[in-house]
């Protein structure tokens, strides 16, 4: 077995419960300041909170002047109107219910700019009724589908419900919506081609609406070197912050480090080639095949066998020295759903867990309101 966990190596682990998510805040700042730096004008940054769902990580993000944010819950949402942010965009189509919970952010924080996406005209129908019973204001992004065929309308079909958008009554276009997460070749030239080119009828909407001050709000983290250079943009990557083993082998030329990681013992050995760790579907993102779910730094060669909720079975050869209470070092394929699976983070600076911990708020569908 080959063991390289420094520089994530936690002195006094024996402090922590299993299976546990923690966190390396001197990292995270080295990613955001990578972020800055990767772009000409902070303002063009809104990043995705759904990595993180985390307060601390927000006015990190805050302290190096980033004021625009997106989301995809109210919760979310809400964790920024607690935070102060000046902007935020919920990247969601609301049906009434989350409609409603919309308008009570709005009210609850005032200094704080709501929006969010509209890509049918009987959406925005029903969002007229509702706001005209309150009496109340909302701004809206025409979310576009640009190739991920998940949500949005097609840029070809947009001309036509921005300007029936115009027109209705307590609705406000500011801008376009472009998720291009589809988009994730490994070779940064053939990404820069695919992007450019789902991009094309984009531009040429913009062009037929003729609105200069519409703001587009464009990409996630595979696509952020490109857009960045487009200073018609607004980026929102989100993995950055704390990166993941798969954008590291995937996005080569992006410069962020991985800073979270998942702890787990073994809890048993069930033969004398196997060995059971304490992290289950419950506690690391299970939606990739069996061996593609995390990367344990201090066991490069183990082999998965079986993983269930609570129980993650590996085969480390006949000759391996592990024994009840080992510490493994995990680094999550896919930290976006891994984090969301923790009710929080543990902070470790300097190779000592520091006894502090931030809570993932935002993991919660309800907040308050």
């Amino acid at each position: 077995m080959n063991y390289t966990i420094q520089p994530y190596q936690i002195k006094n682990v024996a402090q922590l419960d299993t299976p546990a998510l923690v966190v390396f805040p001197q990292i995270v700042k080295r990613n955001i300041q990578q972020l800055v730096d990767a772009i000409d004008d902070v303002s063009r940054l809104r990043p995705h909170i759904k990595t993180h769902k985390c307060a601390e990580v927000v006015k990190m993000l805050q302290s190096l002047g980033i004021q625009k944010f997106k989301c995809a819950t109210i919760a979310e949402a809400e964790l920024l109107g607690m935070s102060f942010a000046e902007d935020v965009l919920l990247a969601y189509q609301p049906n009434e219910p989350k409609l409603l919970r919309l308008i009570e952010l709005t009210k609850q924080y005032p200094k704080t700019h709501f929006s969010c996406l509209v890509d049918s005209i009987e959406v925005a129908e029903m969002m007229v009724n509702v706001l005209e019973k309150y009496q109340q204001k909302l701004f809206i992004f025409i979310d576009l589908n640009v190739g991920m065929n998940r949500t949005g309308i097609l840029p070809e079909k947009a001309f036509d419900l921005f300007l029936t958008l115009q027109k209705m009554p307590f609705l406000h276009v500011e801008g376009l919506h472009a998720y291009d997460g589809h988009i994730h070749e490994i070779d940064i030239e053939e990404r820069t081609r695919s992007c450019q080119n789902a991009f094309i009828p984009v531009w040429k909407l913009l062009q037929s609406i003729e609105f200069k001050d519409l703001k587009i709000v464009a990409g996630g983290s595979p696509t952020f070197p490109i857009h960045a250079k487009n200073k018609r943009v607004e980026c929102s990557p989100g993995t950055f912050v704390f990166w993941d083993k798969g954008y590291q082998e995937s996005m080569l030329e992006q410069p962020f480090e991985m800073a979270a990681l998942v702890i787990s013992r073994v809890i048993s050995l069930p033969e004398p080639h196997k060995i059971c760790l304490d992290l289950g579907h419950k506690s690391i993102a299970s939606e990739n095949q069996l061996s593609h779910r995390v990367f344990f730094l201090n066991a490069t060669d183990a082999i998965f066998v079986s993983h269930s909720e609570e129980h993650l079975v590996l085969d480390v050869g006949i000759n391996h020295s592990f024994k009840i209470g080992d510490v493994f070092y995990g680094v999550p394929i896919h930290i976006c759903p891994t984090v969301a699976l923790h009710e929080r983070m543990y902070v470790v600076e300097n190779e000592e867990f520091t006894g502090e911990d931030w809570k993932i708020t935002a993991r919660d569908r309800k907040i308050l309101l």
